[in-house]
């Protein structure tokens, strides 16, 4: 019998929240899950799950808005691993329109949400040409496809993700390299919860229904439904898709008119 062998799939941001999901997903479909945060105990809980569940996962942390830092990591990973899969989840959010917008904040969202996915791409790229084949996975946004009240300088980011996805798709499409996004609406994870706490603990019942409800569906979304498309756009079954965007959003984009 022939032994198949094992997929190695990085995420970052995998210690918490949509991050978290995939990583749990990944490994159950039987890929060993590298799992990549700036906390490290959050990453490290992460692969104790999936041990627990009869995974396979290791642990990095890198801040993968530095170039140095992710190149050195993922030199150091292309040793041991063969990376066939990226997901590149890691991201943060910002409220507010240009004027509430800080230059400090703009470079801040920009070097995680953009740059961080530049880095990451960029110490998989070379290998994943050399053995022609591989996957990638960004995460963008429903903000990168429409308008979004005081999402400035996040919109911008995503959408700089959604045309990053488009680019990576076209130029290596001839190595090998399927390269998809996913666009998700409200996705209730810790981060919803700790916005909600710190700025509105006298009604948060109220404002958690009120951004549910801004979906047509009439709730938020949940971590493992984002990881079950990642969990397809990683398989053999989508073979044939490279260069798409995937909304997961409750109707958001198309029916909230």
């Amino acid at each position: 019998m022939i032994e198949r062998k094992t997929t190695i799939a990085l995420v970052t941001g995998g210690g918490s929240g949509i991050g978290r999901s995939i990583c749990l997903r990944l490994a159950l479909k039987g890929h060993k899950v590298l799992v990549v945060d700036l906390d490290l105990n959050a990453a490290q809980r992460t692969v104790e799950e999936v041990i627990n569940n009869g995974g396979q996962a290791e642990a990095y942390v890198v801040d993968v808005s530095n170039n140095e830092q992710v190149l050195a990591l993922f030199n150091n990973i292309n040793e041991e691993h063969t990376i066939d899969v990226l997901i590149n989840n890691a991201g943060i959010a910002h409220i507010g329109n240009i004027e509430q917008t800080s230059e400090s904040d703009l470079d801040r969202i920009y070097n995680i949400n953009v740059k961080g996915v530049y880095n990451c791409i960029l110490g998989v790229i070379e290998t994943m040409k050399t053995q022609k084949r591989g996957v990638i996975i960004n995460m963008a946004s429903v903000a990168s496809s429409v308008g979004i009240a005081d999402r400035f300088a996040y919109s911008m980011t995503k959408g700089a993700v959604l045309t990053m996805t488009y680019s990576i798709a076209k130029d290596y499409i001839a190595d090998g390299i399927r390269c998809n996004c996913i666009s998700p609406g409200r996705v209730h994870t810790p981060f919803v919860d700790n916005f909600l706490e710190e700025n509105y603990s006298d009604n948060k019942e109220e404002m958690f229904e009120k951004l549910s409800k801004s979906q047509p569906i009439g709730r938020m979304g949940n971590p493992d439904e984002i990881a079950a498309m990642v969990d397809y756009l990683c398989s053999d079954d989508a073979a044939f898709i490279t260069g798409s965007n995937f909304p997961i959003d409750g109707g958001f984009v198309t029916l909230n008119n």
